[in-house]
């Protein structure tokens, strides 16, 4: 039992071990490596000195215009979504105790894309706007694929193929939105919807940081929530867990972290379908919930492949959601075989 750690803050106890908090650490500073990097790479090359100097009044003008202005902003909301990308990857991983039951996989992300474009189209282009829509879409979302899969119950295997065609028709109906709309506001929501983190700026990382606050406050509360229903709806029931409404919270803030960052930067791929699981072999906690260590892994695999989608190519820059893309591509047939043996 020496591996075991207890830490209390307030009227709050949590049990960990001794090697989840040093992979914590490490992840947190890798986080702070790539965002470094991020501040440092670009246009104009400059070195963590330069970066330094830059971050404290009396320094260079251009560089504090090119670090403050320019990459800060970027390099701060990749780790931001990519956090809350993989709190809410594990929140519905572990509600449908199923891998595969990612938000993007099981079409919230794709929801929640349909309500921003049809923003878009009532011409409410500001980030309010769109912040509701992506919210009301991934709740929408969520309501059909609930109503569709439940029978006595709600199973997870039968919730993710539910859910993933609830996305392909969510699809088809965002492809119809671009055809027959106009082709300037057809190009602007092609690009925003593969994935961009391009044009963010202090106002819209600000705004965001003010929506995932007290999102992330629910934290203690949505780990027990999720611990309890692990056990199984007729278990919880028994210990005096009221399921539907737990089920309901825990639903709401995961679809509003999804949604937050799908209004800025659109529906992002992979992070959420890979941050659980690859914080669980790190911490050596299969089939535990671990939503600070998700959170980590998923800030961590967002600025890297921001990193790479801005400086893969020497004269472009490509879209963080063809990066995670391709790298969750990989992962899904990797993840496919795995279970398809076990089965």
């Amino acid at each position: 039992m020496s591996g075991i750690a207890v830490i209390r803050v307030g009227r709050f106890s949590r049990r960990t071990t001794k090697r989840a908090m040093a992979v914590q650490a490490l992840l947190f500073v890798a986080i702070i490596a790539c965002t470094l990097t991020a501040l440092t790479l670009g246009s104009r090359t400059l070195t963590i000195e330069q970066v330094f100097q830059a971050l404290v009044p009396g320094g260079n003008s251009i560089d504090r215009m090119v670090v403050l202005e320019w990459r800060a902003p970027r390099a701060l909301a990749a780790a931001l979504f990519g956090a809350c990308l993989g709190i809410s990857g594990a929140v519905f991983q572990s509600l449908t105790r199923n891998p595969l039951g990612s938000p993007d996989i099981v079409g919230l992300n794709t929801g929640a894309y349909t309500g921003v474009v049809v923003m878009l189209l009532l011409g409410n282009a500001g980030y309010g706007a769109q912040a509701a829509g992506a919210i009301a879409g991934g709740l929408g979302a969520a309501a059909v694929i609930y109503v569709l899969a439940y029978r006595r119950g709600m199973g997870g295997f039968r919730l993710v193929i539910v859910g993933i065609a609830v996305s392909a028709m969510l699809s088809a109906v965002n492809v119809w939105f671009s055809v027959h709309v106009d082709l300037a506001l057809a190009a602007e929501a092609a690009v925003w919807g593969a994935g961009s983190m391009h044009g963010v700026e202090w106002p819209i990382v600000l705004a965001s940081a003010a929506i995932a606050l007290p999102l992330l406050c629910c934290l203690p509360l949505l780990t027990r929530s999720l611990r309890q229903l692990q056990l199984g709806d007729d278990t919880a029931a028994a210990l005096g867990v009221r399921v539907e409404r737990s089920k309901v919270f825990v639903v709401v803030v995961g679809v509003a972290l999804t949604a937050l960052v799908t209004a800025v930067a659109g529906p992002i791929a992979f992070i959420s379908l890979a941050a659980p699981p690859i914080a669980a072999r790190m911490t050596g906690r299969a089939g535990t919930l671990d939503l600070t260590s998700a959170a980590l892994v998923g800030a961590v695999l967002l600025t890297s492949a921001d990193l790479i989608a801005q400086h893969a190519l020497p004269n472009a820059t490509l879209p963080v959601g063809a990066v995670t893309v391709c790298l969750g591509g990989l992962y899904l047939i990797w993840l496919l075989f795995r279970e398809g043996g076990r089965s």
